[in-house]
């Protein structure tokens, strides 16, 4: 338990030795620094499943995903160490504002990778619908960009439609031999029954329609054989750039594809949404959960013993600061006193040198004058 209790205070921020000496500080502590290094841990895991998404490799996402817990934990610990209780409540704010409005970005940050693990079945299910959608959107392109499968396919219709009329036009003559042979009197029928001259030349007809409708068939089944050809080809074509396009379509799988599929779930189900929002609600309570306990829990003795530590702190610096003033002030102004005395004995030992060169050459002007009178 002493290591737990030590590894928290750790996470916490707090300082070991002041806290050692106000122990009923303990437990708050002991809550703030659980607090951080859970949230580290979510952050961590969240991490690894978003980078999982995008490498599609464990080892990695596990990397990446440990770092950015590490770096979440870190920023969390600095926010709560740097906060100080202050007499004030309003100032406590003040400083706390800044620290909340980055909490609740972590905690947006953190939470939108665990939801898409939590609604991973809904958005497998959405990501399907929109590779279907694309798969139709691909092949309706693909039939565009191959006009000529529409025309072949048209002349196969026409050629069939002359068959077939052809064999309305047989079926006609046999229907009318039929109901001449058996005595049915119709509009193109005799009445009379048996193989008389009007039965005869029915079945003549029937006989030329039969060997039109059999060469017809005989001709554009040839035809049609060649222009299926020449469909396959062009479909073998158009597979070919479809399976081109097949792996963006299988690979549309990404954090981004997920993120939309999600938020197209939440458009379409309020059950979904409200999920959401609860979901992002809990993690920025978790995410504000220390900074709220230093705001409302009241100034303790740790805090005092942190005050008075800092106090300390600021007079020891102001004492050597006025220190290090007096002492430099002293050094100057020793300086400049002694500087201008040796100033002051060089100017006159000059002085008397120039008066002594000037008296020499004016005593020797005079007797240079002397003698030339």
């Amino acid at each position: 338990m002493k290591h737990f209790t030590r590894f928290f205070w750790f996470c916490s921020g707090a300082n070991f030795s002041l806290l050692k000496r106000s122990p009923t500080e303990s437990n708050k502590y002991i809550g703030i620094g659980a607090t951080v290094f859970f949230t580290g841990v979510l952050a961590s895991l969240a991490a690894g499943y978003a980078l999982f998404t995008v490498f599609q490799s464990i080892w990695p996402a596990i990397f990446f995903g440990l770092l950015w817990g590490l770096m979440i934990f870190n920023l969390d610990r600095f926010i709560v160490s740097s906060m100080r209780k202050c007499e004030k409540a309003w100032a406590e704010w003040k400083l706390a504002i800044p620290r909340l409005v980055l909490a609740v970005l972590l905690a947006l940050v953190i939470s939108k990778p665990l939801e898409l693990k939590m609604f991973e079945r809904e958005i497998d299910r959405k990501i399907d619908e929109k590779r279907t959608e694309f798969i139709t959107e691909s092949k309706l392109n693909l039939a565009k960009g191959f006009p000529e499968i529409q025309e072949l396919e048209a002349k196969i219709d026409t050629l069939k439609a002359e068959v077939a009329v052809s064999e309305v036009f047989r079926n006609k003559v046999q229907l009318e031999y039929d109901a001449e042979r058996f005595g049915e009197k119709t509009t193109g029928t005799s009445g009379i029954v048996g193989l008389g001259t009007n039965a005869k030349k029915k079945e003549q007809q029937l006989d030329a329609a039969q060997v039109t409708l059999d060469e017809l068939r005989l001709r554009n089944q040839v035809r049609i054989d060649t222009l299926e050809a020449q469909i396959r080809e062009f479909i073998a074509l158009r597979q070919l750039e479809f399976e081109k396009q097949q792996p963006g379509i299988e690979g549309f799988d990404g954090l981004a594809a997920r993120m939309g599929a999600l938020d197209a779930l939440t458009k379409e189900s309020s059950a979904m949404a409200m999920a959401n929002i609860f979901i992002m609600l809990l993690f920025i309570a978790i995410e504000t959960a220390p900074i709220f306990v230093k705001l409302i829990s009241p100034r303790g003795p740790y805090d005092e013993y942190l005050e008075l530590h800092e106090d300390k702190v600021r007079l020891f610096k102001g004492e050597k600061w006025t220190f290090a003033t007096g002492e430099s002030e002293a050094r100057v102004g020793y300086f400049q006193d002694t500087h201008f005395y040796a100033t002051d004995l060089k100017k006159e030992k000059t002085n008397r040198k120039n008066k002594a060169q000037t008296e020499e050459e004016i005593a020797e002007f005079e007797e240079k004058w002397k003698n030339s009178i």
